[in-house]
């Protein structure tokens, strides 16, 4: 298969649409957390199916991963990594928990972070279904127990020979003046790729289309 040929003006516009969902993925994440919100797509590549499965692992033994995937007419998923010291500030803030031991998950920290996944990945589907007019949504996260790249090879496995889009995130959002960041991966497979490339071609660049949607 291969490699879909993607120009600089064309992944500055998905970085810019996904901006646009994560700026409203931003806002409602900020309704739980009580504070400011920032959400941006800071690097975009393509990437060995290998490689991403080593960037995942890289993280396996330290974070708690929830993962999101997205299907419909695009093919993807969302993994947002959670660290202890993540945890222990989210429960904090949003769970207004006291002397926060790190170590195992209780149910509701497990369920904190399976809301925020849920709220993040959903307000970025559904903005990016509004501004590419395509059907796609976010299947309910999950807490992987296994290896992460097993979890990750429904999606993966469909297709070998693809090289995932993969899109890295720094949420940040701050509270009392104290910040803290959530690593996030957005990938999608050469399948999708093409499919947004197809769409973003039949924009009018002259108008303004990137626009948020309600």
């Amino acid at each position: 298969m291969m490699a879909p040929q993607i120009s600089e003006l064309e992944r500055d516009i998905i970085k810019e649409i996904l901006n646009i969902g994560l700026a409203r993925a931003a806002d409602s994440f900020a309704a739980i957390a009580k504070d400011k919100v920032l959400l941006k797509v800071p690097d975009i590549k393509l990437v060995e199916l290998k490689d991403l499965l080593q960037l995942v692992e890289q993280y396996a033994d330290t974070h708690n991963i929830i993962q999101s995937d997205i299907k419909g007419d695009f093919n993807g998923a969302t993994l947002m990594l959670f660290s202890d010291d993540h945890i222990v500030r989210l429960s904090e803030v949003c769970l207004s928990m006291l002397d926060v031991q790190k170590g195992e998950l209780s149910v509701m920290q497990e369920s904190l972070l399976l809301e925020i996944s849920n709220i993040i990945t959903g307000a970025l589907v559904t903005q990016m279904a509004n501004i590419l007019k395509a059907h796609i949504y976010g299947s309910p996260p999950k807490a992987p127990k296994s290896q992460i790249a097993d979890s990750l090879k429904d999606i993966l496995v469909h297709n070998p020979l693809f090289k995932p889009l993969v899109f890295t995130v720094i949420t940040r959002f701050t509270h009392n003046y104290k910040s803290v960041e959530l690593p996030l991966l957005l990938f999608f497979d050469s399948n999708t790729l093409l499919k947004m490339l197809e769409i973003i071609r039949t924009f009018d660049l002259g108008k303004n289309t990137l626009t948020e949607t309600e």
